[in-house]
């Protein structure tokens, strides 16, 4: 199986769309009142934090359709597992224990953390579940 690159694009892409939805409206005034945000930082929203967090959310989908590669998560439900097992691994347990030391709120945690979750989830299975044929 190779890096299918539509889908590394298309799921990075679904990442930062998820995360506009997230935190603009899910989330957002609670994440304001946890993260002590004011109205005048919320109008300031330089362009750049969006152009670097989705070259970072390619380079995770990139990193992603390699793991499901390797673990042969050729479907969607596959694909969504490795994206499970990744959080649970490594983004939830390192995020916890910033959050521990750091004595952050457990709701804080949630809506931040939660993100990279459903995000991995929803890249996994684009990336599991959209294979190319064999050539």
């Amino acid at each position: 199986m190779r890096t299918n690159y539509p889908a590394v694009v298309v799921a990075a892409v679904a990442y930062w769309l998820l995360g506009g939805i997230w935190y603009a409206v899910l989330f957002n005034k609670p994440w304001i009142a946890l993260e002590h945000v004011t109205a005048e930082q919320m109008q300031a929203s330089p362009v750049i934090p969006y152009i670097v967090s989705f070259l970072l959310e390619l380079l995770i989908a990139y990193s992603l359709a390699q793991l499901c590669i390797w673990r042969n998560a050729n479907t969607a439900g596959r694909g969504a597992s490795v994206g499970v097992l990744v959080w649970i691994g490594f983004v939830g347990p390192i995020a916890g224990m910033t959050y521990m030391f750091e004595m952050r709120p457990k709701a804080l945690f949630a809506i931040n953390e939660f993100y990279p979750l459903a995000g991995l989830v929803l890249m996994g299975a684009i990336l599991g579940g959209w294979t190319k044929k064999a050539a």
